[in-house]
Order: C-alpha cells, then structure tokens, then sequence
C-alpha cells in the first residue's frame, strides 16, 4: 500500500521533467522548418503547480537553457524570433516561481488551519475511552466539510456516580456555524451528567441550555440588523436531535432518552433490530413546543449485547444516483465482526457509498458489554478445596 502510494505522488512530480525530455527529442527529431521548443514554457509552469519552489526554479533555468541549446541546435540562436522565445521562457519562469512561492505559503497557512481545528475537535470532543467499566467503546466521526475538521455532530462518554453515561447528538447545520451549539452542549452534559441522578432531568436541562443558546444567538443576529427587519433563520431552524444512554451499574440493562434522534441498534446473538422510542421526545431546542416531559425507555443489555449510536449522516448519506445508504444491511454484514473491525467497516462502507463526499457530518458510536469478571475469594479462604488428610477407612 505504502509502495502504491509513494509511486501514485512520484508521478505527477515527474510530470515537468518528462515534458521537457519529449519536447527536446520532439523538437530534434522534426524538420527544420518546425519548431517545437516554445512548448518548454509549459514545464516551468508545471513544476510550480506540483513541485516546491527549489524545484520549479531549477526546471525553469533547465528548461531555458535547453531551449537555448535547441535553438543553437537548429541555428536560430541569436536571430530576433529566438530572442524573443527565450525572453518569454525567462519571464514565464520567473512568474512561474512567484506563483510557487505563494502557492507554498497557502499551504503553509491551511496546514495552520488544519492544526488549530484538529486542535479544537479534540478540546471540543474527547477521544472515546476504550473501556469504562463493563462496556467496551468504539467511536468514529466524520465531518462533511473535510478542511474544518469539525462540524455539528458530538458525542461524550462519561463514568459517573449513577453509571455509565452516553450522549450522542447532531446539532442542525455543519461546519464551524455549529460548533458553538455543540460545544455548549458537551460542556452542559458533562457537569449535568455527574449532578442529576435522573437521565430524564439530564435531557431537560440540557433543552433548557439549548433554549438559552437560541436566545442569544436571535439576540446577536437581530442585533446586527441595524434597519431592524426580521432574522434570516428563524428559532425553530436551530436545534439539536440528541440520545442519551445509561448503564445503571449493577443492572444488566441500558436506559434511553429520545430527544428526536434516530432510534440505535441492537445487536444481540448476531441478530440486528432497532430500540424504537415507546414516547419519542423533542429535539433539545423545542421542547418548550411539547408538554410532554422526556421518557426514558429501559431495554435488556446483557453480556455480549452491543448498542449502535449514530447521528443521520450515516442514514441519510446517498450515493452518486441518490440511493440511500442501508445501514442495517451494513450492521447485519458485520455484526460478528470484532468491535473496532465493525466501526471501520461501517466507517469504509460509508465513504465509499458516498465516493469519499460526505454532504453532512456523521458519528457512530458502539458499545459491547463485556462479561463480568469472577469475583475474587475471600481473605483467606483457598480458591480450591485443600486436599483431605484424614486416613482413608481399612478393609
């Protein structure tokens, strides 16, 4: 694969060089009356698209001093139409290397970007642990605009005093206009995760914060608007679908809160259906247009059991003649598979349905519960039975 690589990059930076070689031999091997030197001004502008600026400027001088060869080759050098070929070759080179090197301090810059991003993703969303307490944990998380690193969909994974909990969730819209949503959600769940002893109270709470957020950002966009016309986004367009899980500790069992979000999966014995809401909930944001408080659902989660979380990027993600991407075909194609090897076989069907174009952000997180280790003996009591001493009865 490194090999395929490698040889996949060293091409196109061969490009300039074997341009200049078959000009040369084209313009050698054709009559007199035929010049095809002048072509040799494509090779510094090649070389300052695909090479750095040392590169660039050695082809150039290379290419212009091959012309000058050619040129005396064919006994035009010195005339005023080989004048004037090498004074453009010399004006194109130059050129060519001031567009090379601003094309390197681009770069430069973006990686910066890039950096700070990868930067702010990790602040903003923790890896996910391995392993907290019985459960097993995998994530993945793919954003829709590949450049920022970072978009609308979250997840956290916390160990607290009422269990394991989970928070997956997809704030509307994608790229940097979402990150501030999602971070104010993140930072919410994690103290309110540790406060609240009721998930349910967790998903209040955190629309309260979500509410909040809409508020001020009305406020800001209304502020700007000096002539003092309506917002261009109206409240009810931001919001964030949102599921909440916990594994109360001791309990063989995982409980939900639906916030709008699409329903997970349930693997068990290698068999794939979905944990439908018995009373979905509203998106966090809206939930001042329900008078239903949030309801928690309690599903069987055994050792073996294993729980899909996704955000509808993975649902929703279609193919070049606008099909659907059939996850449950998918989880059902690995679902004997190890944990890791299924989020990366769900993360590489994804991408490939899609032709590596994600038009929406997308998170996956699974989860396995693990068998509970034996409980160890006692203080001072043998792990096996000491063997009897006592003399065995005579005939």
């Amino acid at each position: 694969m490194r090999g395929r690589v490698a040889g996949s990059r060293a091409l196109p930076a061969a490009a300039p060089v074997l341009l200049m070689a078959v000009v040369s031999l084209t313009d050698l091997l054709t009559p007199d009356w035929l010049h095809v030197s002048p072509v040799m001004v494509a090779v510094p502008v090649l070389a300052s698209v695909l090479l750095p600026l040392w590169a660039t400027a050695a082809l150039a001088c290379a290419a212009l001093a091959a012309t000058a060869l050619l040129q005396a080759d064919a006994g035009q050098y010195g005339h005023p139409d080989s004048d004037v070929v090498l004074f453009s070759l010399f004006v194109v080179g130059l050129t060519s290397m001031a567009a090379c090197s601003l094309r390197g301090r681009r770069e430069r810059q973006l990686q910066q970007v890039r950096s700070v991003a990868e930067t702010a993703q990790r602040a903003l969303m923790h890896p996910l642990p391995h392993r907290l307490g019985s459960l097993a944990l995998r994530g993945v998380y793919l954003p829709a605009e590949s450049e920022a690193r970072i978009g609308g969909d979250f997840y956290e994974a916390l160990q607290t005093p009422y269990g394991t909990r989970i928070l997956v969730g997809d704030v509307r819209g994608k790229g940097l206009p979402a990150v501030g949503a999602s971070a104010a959600l993140l930072g919410a769940f994690r103290e309110l995760a540790h406060q609240e002893p009721a998930l349910t109270r967790v998903a209040e709470r955190l629309d309260e914060r979500a509410r909040r957020q809409i508020a001020a950002v009305d406020a800001l966009v209304d502020g700007d608007r000096a002539d003092g016309g309506a917002s261009g986004t109206l409240f009810t367009e931001r919001f964030a679908t949102a599921l909440l899980v916990e594994f109360p500790p001791g309990e063989p069992a995982a409980r939900l809160v639906h916030c709008g979000h699409p329903e997970p999966f349930l693997v068990r014995a290698g068999r794939v259906q979905g944990v439908l809401p018995d009373r979905p909930g509203a998106p966090l944001g809206l939930g001042d247009l329900l008078e239903t408080a949030p309801a928690a659902q309690t599903v069987p989660f055994g050792p073996g059991d294993r729980l899909l979380l996704y955000t509808d990027g993975f649902i929703e993600a279609r193919d070049r003649r606008g099909r659907f991407l059939d996850l449950t075909a998918h989880v059902e194609a690995h679902a004997g598979r190890p944990l890791e090897a299924l989020v990366a076989g769900l993360r590489r069907d994804l991408v490939r349905h899609v032709h590596g174009d994600l038009g929406d952000d997308a998170a996956l997180v699974a989860l396995e519960r693990l068998p509970e280790p034996p409980d160890p003996p006692a203080p001072g009591r043998p792990r096996h039975p000491a063997p009897s001493t006592a003399p065995s009865p005579g005939p």
